[in-house]
């Protein structure tokens, strides 16, 4: 599990989606404690750690992955985010995140609004049953607020320190993002189903 928090932007080195598909991605705040088989949420995919070397870290990508994240869409010194899986003493400062995540999503339009940003992304149909208007979701990783909610859209507000810690910040209109949504409303709709 992961809060959302980003603790630090890293850049991809290289990624390959043939026979062996692999993503390494230059570190160097968390890589001096980063150990083999640790999980890591790399743009708010859950990996596992395999190798590390001269501030480099190295994951395997499964079929799904390749299928249903960014990750391929990415190339050599793309910013992604990266956070450390959730331990007992970890700060809960965002929401709970599994880095399961549940689609992508398009940028449609990003407003400046003083020192923040108002951006407004796609919401696929098969997801919206999840969303929340004020409610948690994850973008790329990060734990936001839905600030508006529409019939297949949702917008957010991104505060400075989003903008400069993330790689929110650098978003262009038409990106694609990884979403995964808030998994207190998945298990609402599961007990829901069950229940009548």
């Amino acid at each position: 599990m992961f809060t959302g928090i980003i603790q630090e932007v890293g850049k991809v080195k290289e990624i390959s989606i043939s026979s062996n598909p692999q993503i390494s991605v230059f570190s160097e705040k968390i890589y001096p404690s980063v150990e083999i088989g640790e999980s890591i949420s790399v743009n708010g995919v859950c990996l596992s750690l395999f190798k590390k070397g001269k501030n480099i870290l190295y994951f395997n990508l499964s079929k799904e992955t390749i299928e249903k994240t960014n990750l391929s869409k990415l190339r050599p010194m793309s910013p992604v985010n990266l956070e450390r899986s959730l331990t007992l003493s970890t700060p809960l400062g965002g929401h709970l995140i599994l880095g399961h995540v549940d689609g992508v999503s398009k940028v449609i339009s990003i407003r400046s609004l003083g020192s923040t940003k108002r951006v407004k992304f796609s919401l696929p149909h098969d997801l919206k049953k999840w969303a929340v208007e004020k409610g948690s979701i994850a973008v790329n990783g990060v734990s936001l607020t839905i600030a508006e909610l529409g019939r297949d859209y949702f917008e957010v507000e991104l505060i400075p320190i989003t903008l400069q810690q993330t790689n929110l910040g650098s978003l262009k209109t038409g990106e694609i993002v990884n979403i995964e949504m808030d998994i207190i409303g998945k298990y609402v709709e599961r007990y829901l189903k069950e229940k009548f």
